[in-house]
């Protein structure tokens, strides 16, 4: 759901009369979002067909700066005009899509197949976000940060087919990685791959439009390796045409085809389905190329998560402070997530970036992937202490340990329902049931793990990092809830020190839990707090690939800390 939701529509529990007007106040902390607009419950290729590629076909659908015109070979095309970098409009981004759609059937994908993707912002994700979903495959996007173990391990249990992938991002050489690892696919035929480890595996699809590249691939000499551009099949008359169509015309509402990183959903998909257009700067984070793309394709909005803001941030000071003409008017909006953005942050963002109208986004993968955000008509206080309202067709609550609906303004575990919710976790209905349950009622609960505190107004407050980002000796910190005896759970929290901090005033566990008392309701104030890179730990926080903390990480390792009796306040 993307157009701006019109209000609250909780069961109010308390009506307080102002004058002539009635202003209504939560007293507990459970709302429920406004049925409007209605939900679609078009397939993905038929949105796109219907109310995408319909309405705007002419307008522009995407832009990757780092690749060439003709990236994917093919019959020429207008390219929106432009001879320096790949530009498509909805068209020809439509064309590219189906002749990927056809390739993949022609390659001996089946509906309910798992594609797996293991690469950055490019125009082939991009083509296989739809194609994909046209043919009722499941992609399955894959962490670019995964080491061999890790990726042997996903590919086997998501029972991977088809993969996908580009020959490296920054230090992980896929291809090499792999094909060191199983020797036998260097001699093994495409499309027929025989992997003990994976046997599910017959694909093996390398995406590349660098010339060098491509020469350091040839000296692997792997047989089984198939080019991207022998996949896409152009014309559109032969029998994967009309497979496609045939299976477009069989998909309904409840296949499953999966984006796994929630940027798919609110950066791609949100955008396309609006007919805007998506500009990559680079294949991965890069602030240079980010402030480069902003000015010369005049991007309205920038999404992205806090150490991402911040680091477009501090390049467009470089180039202010050095006398480098930079122009960021153009960008207007965006979203913030992945974990509470400090005040500060968001004022120089409006002042130094023009983000007037940028707004907080709450969620999880889990829910797919937003549940509550602000908008630019909420007031400044409330975009920049909390995640804002729930979104619409979302149910939400803050309960305590006993799964009881708190007060407002206590702290308490994010429960989330509606139809955002996951099918469940691949192949782990135990993990799956122990965080979605079904109340008295009937209705199904993600349990998410997160402490929130809901005001009377709805507003929801991630506040406890924010309250200790305050402190200028605190570069970032994530608060997790740790299990305790008396009181069912308390507060821990992992803090990052900012490195230019004196060493002669670093702050301690008991400054920070007095700060965050003081700020705060005291109940919200950490009771362990561990130092990243201190005491054994480990010496970062533990991120996606995108940069969102990974909560249920820290909560593992806070839990086995609490319980040896480390870093008690």
């Amino acid at each position: 759901m993307l157009r701006r939701h019109r209000g609250l529509k909780p069961a109010f529990n308390h009506v307080s009369l102002s004058g002539s007007k009635a202003t209504r106040f939560l007293t507990k902390s459970s709302v429920q979002g406004p049925l409007d607009p209605p939900l679609s419950h078009k397939t993905l290729p038929h949105y796109f067909t219907d109310d995408i590629l319909a309405k705007h076909s002419s307008r522009p659908a995407l832009i990757c700066r780092k690749e060439d015109p003709r990236a994917h070979g093919g019959p020429l095309s207008p390219n929106l005009g432009i001879s320096t970098h790949l530009a498509w409009d909805y068209e020809e981004f439509n064309r590219h899509i189906m002749a990927v759609a056809r390739g993949l059937l022609g390659m001996g994908v089946q509906k309910g197949d798992r594609v797996g993707v293991i690469m950055g912002n490019n125009s082939a994700y991009a083509t296989l976000q739809w194609a994909c979903a046209s043919i009722g495959a499941i992609l399955v996007t894959l962490n670019p940060a995964y080491r061999l173990v890790e990726l042997v391990s996903t590919l086997k249990l998501a029972g991977v087919k088809h993969l996908f992938v580009v020959p490296s991002i920054r230090s992980s050489q896929y291809v090499r990685m792999l094909s060191q690892a199983f020797v036998e696919i260097r001699g093994q035929a495409p499309g027929n791959l025989q992997v003990e480890d994976l046997p599910e595996w017959r694909n093996l699809v390398v995406v590349d439009n660098k010339e060098e590249a491509r020469r350091d691939l040839e000296k692997l000499h792997i047989k089984g390796m198939v080019d991207w551009r022998e996949v896409l099949i152009w014309r559109d008359n032969g029998k994967e045409a009309a497979e496609q169509k045939k299976i477009v015309a069989g998909l309904d509402k409840d296949d499953i085809i999966n984006l796994q990183f929630t940027s798919g959903t609110t950066g791609n998909l949100a955008a396309w389905s609006q007919g805007s257009c998506i500009v990559y700067p680079s294949e991965i984070f890069d602030p240079v190329a980010i402030v480069d793309a902003v000015q010369d394709e005049k991007c309205t909005a920038l999404h992205g998560v806090p150490t991402h803001f911040l680091g477009v941030l501090t390049e467009v000071e470089h180039r202010k402070n050095h006398g480098i003409p930079v122009d960021m008017r153009s960008l207007r909006t965006g979203i913030a997530a992945g974990s509470p953005i400090p005040i500060d942050l968001m004022k120089r963002l409006i002042s130094d970036m023009n983000l007037t109208d940028l707004t907080n986004a709450y969620g999880m993968t889990e829910t797919s992937p937003v549940s509550f955000q602000t908008t630019p008509s909420d007031p400044i206080i409330k975009r920049v202490e909390t995640v804002g309202k729930v979104q619409p067709h979302v149910k939400a609550k803050i309960v305590d340990p006993e799964g009881n609906v708190v007060d407002v303004n206590t702290p308490g575990e994010i429960w989330v329902a509606g139809y955002l919710l996951q099918k469940g976790y691949w192949e782990d209905k135990e993990q799956t049931d122990l965080v979605m349950k079904k109340d008295e009622e009937g209705t199904l609960w993600m349990h998410t793990g997160d402490e929130g505190i809901m005001d009377e107004d709805g507003y929801l407050r991630m506040q406890i990092e924010n309250a200790i980002t305050l402190h200028p000796a605190v570069r970032e910190a994530a608060a997790v809830a740790v299990p305790d005896a008396k009181y069912g759970e308390v507060v821990g929290a992992w803090i990052v020190r900012e490195p230019n901090t004196p060493e002669s005033s670093p702050i301690t566990r008991e400054q920070l839990r007095e700060m965050v008392s003081r700020n705060m309701n005291p109940q919200n104030a950490p009771a362990w707090v561990w130092f990243i890179g201190e005491d054994g730990n480990p010496d970062e926080l533990p991120k996606t690939a995108s940069g969102k903390v990974m909560k249920h990480v820290l909560r593992k390792w806070s839990k086995q800390l609490a319980e040896e009796g480390v870093g008690r306040v």
